[in-house]
C-alpha cells in the first residue's frame, strides 16, 4: 500500500525503519516524513552517524560488547574486579546493570540464547571465547544474568556445565519472573535480583 502513496525512495525508508525493534507500519511512516518533511539536516546527521559507527563499531575480543577499540573500557580498566564475571545476554542487560551501579567486575555478553530452532548454538554465543577467559583468568565466582526463558535457562545450564565445579556459579534470582527479560527492570528489582542470587 505504501508503495502506491509514496515515491519509491520514500517507501525504501519506511521499510528499512520497519525492520528495527518495535517499530511498526505507522511508526515508520511518522518517523519517515518527519526526518525527511521537517528535519532533513537531522536525517542527514543521523544517516552519517549511523555509517560512520557501522564502519568503526566492533566486538570487544574479550567480553564482546560493541566499542570502537580492540578491548574495551570495562575490560581494559584496573579498577574492575576480575574475579568475578557477570555472563549477560545483551549489550541492554549491561547498561542496565552498570546504570544501577552496584556491580564492580567484568562482563561476557552472549549477544543472544541457545535456541535450535533458530539455529543460535554454543557456537553462536562464541562460547569457546567465554572458556578461555574463564581459563585464563583467575576467576572466583561467576554470575548468571540471564532472563529466566525457556532458552535463558537452557543457555544457562548448558554454561553451569561447561565451568569448572572449583569455580563459584551463582544465578540472579528474586524479582525477575519466568519469561522476563533482565533490560525491563528497574533498578531496585535489578539490585535484589543480584542480592539474592543462588548457587548451582
Amino acid at each position: 500500500m505504501d508503495s502506491k502513496i509514496f515515491s519509491p525512495k520514500i517507501t525504501a525508508v519506511m521499510e528499512s525503519l520497519r525492520k528495527l525493534p518495535t517499530i511498526g507500519k505507522k511508526s515508520s511512516q511518522r518517523l519517515t516524513l518527519h526526518l525527511l518533511d521537517k528535519s532533513p539536516e537531522t536525517a542527514v546527521a543521523i544517516a552519517n552517524s549511523l555509517l560512520d559507527a557501522a564502519e568503526n563499531i566492533k566486538k570487544c575480543k574479550y567480553c564482546q560488547s560493541l566499542t570502537e577499540e580492540d578491548i574495551c573500557q570495562i575490560c581494559s580498566s584496573q579498577s574492575r574486579d576480575e574475579s568475578k564475571l557477570c555472563i549477560i545476554e545483551s549489550m541492554l542487560d549491561l547498561i542496565a546493570i552498570e546504570e544501577a551501579g552496584f556491580f564492580k567486575g567484568k562482563y561476557f555478553v552472549l549477544n543472544g540464547r541457545i535456541s535450535p530452532l533458530d539455529g543460535i548454538g554454543p557456537n553462536e554465543l562464541k562460547l569457546d571465547i567465554l572458556e578461555q577467559i574463564i581459563t585464563d583468568r583467575d576467576i572466583s565466582e561467576i554470575i548468571l544474568a540471564i532472563s529466566p526463558t525457556v532458552e535463558g535457562e537452557t543457555t544457562a545450564h548448558f554454561i553451569s556445565q561447561m565451568i569448572d565445579k572449583s569455580i563459584k556459579i551463582s544465578r540472579i534470582g528474586f524479582g525477575v519472573p519466568f519469561g522476563g527479560e533482565l533490560e525491563y527492570l528497574d533498578q531496585q528489582t535489578l539490585i535484589h535480583a543480584f542480592n539474592a542470587r543462588t548457587n548451582i
